[in-house]
């Protein structure tokens, strides 16, 4: 997301979820989305009965693929090579929208020069993706008039993950698919309300609204809102906290509503670097994995239990309102972290907790973007931002007039060719990606308590293609052991033409075989995002 935020201002959709299905071509990479995002997927179904065209770009035969007009099935850690040649596709056919890029955009012509190399032959030969399907895909995105990109986490989750989201907004850009009905780049959120946890600035390098915390300008004014002392410099992303805590420098941890334990890549490494805290709370609905490990555990309320506003994936801020009461001791997060705050002042008996609804009113008190939201309006309706004024009807599309940067302009980026972290050899001859399954939600915190959903989907499994099944004399429903440089687990093949020769796939939801005991922790230098999506693995019967 990082670089999305870099080049547009934000991680969210540039476009509303509406819109998709007024789309005349789509392009979707990275994200398996009828499993991972149902409803947006059936927004692209309407796309597609309305007479959309569908580009599927993924190695996995994903559901999606049954009604695109086009599937690239590319190489993992291939994306940016693959949209690099569609662009170099689209400037050799004159498909880009030059008005857009006169007006709207800036370093365009060495931004041109830098797509030298990667011509379609260029980029069927590296990602394994016919020259001729190439053509097709640029011919498909640059004769629409228009076109929407969406995302997910299988390019953002790579060593080269920014250098893959910058590769999408230049082509947006080049297209002229960005500030304008029906378009944009829309990366899917991976959580609920990651969106709405981002916008409050549940970043280290942000205050709410994506203000900088190393400007002297945002410092001030929030200082004098929140009456202290600020300090200027960005705190660590979590993926930095690892090394951190091995080194001895973080010392104390506070979890709140994630799973790391489990969802962290190179598992191992990450659960030696928990062991080494001196102290570590964890506050949850269950006692998760990371819970087990923790000296403290908070038990705090559901979706359901509590009263606040999530943000989707769109920007649509909606309220969330108390409908049953919570179990036992838990007790709202609002109403938690206000108790601990209290105690660390040595006023633990001072006063209510705040109500969500002021906390919420004073952050639209310091970001322009939501100033026009209030309770009272969100009762009776949700809105996207921006919203800053109390009769705007909120935004379905951003950027229609200029664009966040010094002068209005969106700026082309370059990007070369960088390879996975690691990448197949003998001793380890398959590629590993991994992601979810529809039955169940990452780390299966809540979806494996179901005992419906566990029903339908109680085991972990490895997809394997027939030819490498074969080669192996592995048959379906046999026991495999599969090792990486970091670790191995056991689980059951599932031999499938869902994934190509020499590539496998795991869902990572399964404790009892973790896939992320395999993956790779190596980071992306800029947005420092493990590459969970690729690593080199052995199977053995």
């Amino acid at each position: 997301m990082a670089g999305l935020a870099a080049k547009f201002g934000s991680g969210a959709m540039t476009n509303s979820v509406a819109e998709i299905a007024e789309n005349e071509a789509l392009l979707v990479i990275g994200s398996n989305t009828t499993e991972n995002h149902p409803v947006i997927a059936l927004r692209m179904k309407e796309a597609v009965t309305n007479g959309a065209k569908l580009i599927v770009a993924d190695p996995r035969k994903i559901p999606l693929v049954k009604i695109a007009a086009l599937w690239l099935r590319h190489k993992p850690g291939t994306d940016s090579v693959l949209l690099n040649a569609i662009m170099h596709v689209i400037l050799e056919e004159g498909l880009e929208d030059k008005e857009f890029i006169n007006k709207r955009t800036e370093a365009f012509e060495e931004f041109k020069k830098s797509l030298e190399p990667f011509t379609a032959e260029f980029g069927a030969e590296v990602t394994g993706v016919p020259a001729e399907d190439i053509r097709k895909a640029a011919r498909i995105f640059g004769s629409a008039k228009n076109a929407g990109i969406y995302y997910a986490m299988g390019i953002t989750q790579h060593s080269m993950g920014t250098n893959n989201v910058h590769a999408v907004g230049n082509l947006a850009m080049l297209t002229g698919n960005v500030g304008k009905r029906a378009a944009g780049v829309n990366p899917l959120r991976g959580q609920n309300n990651v969106q709405g946890a981002c916008d409050m600035g549940c970043l280290p390098n942000v205050y709410p609204g994506y203000q900088n915390v190393a400007n002297p300008d945002v410092q001030k004014k929030f200082e004098a809102a929140w009456g202290t002392a600020l300090s200027n410099k960005p705190g660590l992303p979590a993926t930095e906290m690892t090394g951190a805590m091995l080194a001895g420098s973080l010392k104390g941890m506070y979890v709140f509503g994630e799973n790391p334990a489990l969802s962290d890549p190179n598992t191992t490494h990450s659960l030696k670097a928990f062991n080494s805290l001196e102290f570590l709370v964890v506050q949850d609905i269950f006692l998760t994995e990371t819970a087990e490990l923790a000296d403290v555990v908070l038990p705090s309320s559901s979706f359901a239990e509590k009263n606040g506003t999530f943000t989707s994936t769109e920007r649509r801020v909606q309220r969330v309102r108390k409908a049953i009461a919570s179990p036992g001791q838990a007790k709202d997060d609002l109403i938690i972290i206000d108790m601990i705050t209290k105690r660390l002042e040595g006023s633990a008996a001072a006063g209510k907790a705040p109500e969500a609804a002021a906390v919420f009113a004073e952050v639209a008190s310091l970001w322009p973007g939501i100033a026009g939201m209030s309770y009272e309006r969100l009762e009776k309706e949700s809105l996207s931002w921006p919203c800053p004024s109390l009769d705007h009807p909120g935004t379905d599309f951003l950027f229609k007039d200029t664009f966040p940067r010094e002068g209005g302009k969106a700026l082309f980026a370059k990007v070369p060719q960088i390879l996975s972290n690691e990448l197949p050899d003998k001793e380890y001859p398959f590629v590993l990606t991994t992601g979810r399954e529809l039955f169940h939600y990452h780390t299966g915190t809540m979806t494996r308590r179901s005992a419906g959903l566990n029903a339908v989907a109680p085991e972990a499994y490895i997809e394997i293609n027939p030819v490498d099944a074969d080669g192996l004399g592995i048959k379906n429903g046999e026991n495999l052991k599969v090792t990486s440089r970091r670790g191995t687990i056991d689980l059951k093949a599932r031999v499938s033409g869902i994934v190509p020769p020499q590539v496998v796939f795991i869902p990572f939801h399964y404790k009892e075989a973790a896939a992320n005991l395999l993956t790779n922790d190596a980071m992306d230098p800029v947005c420092k995002i493990m590459e969970a999506k690729v690593c080199a693995v052995r199977l053995e019967k």
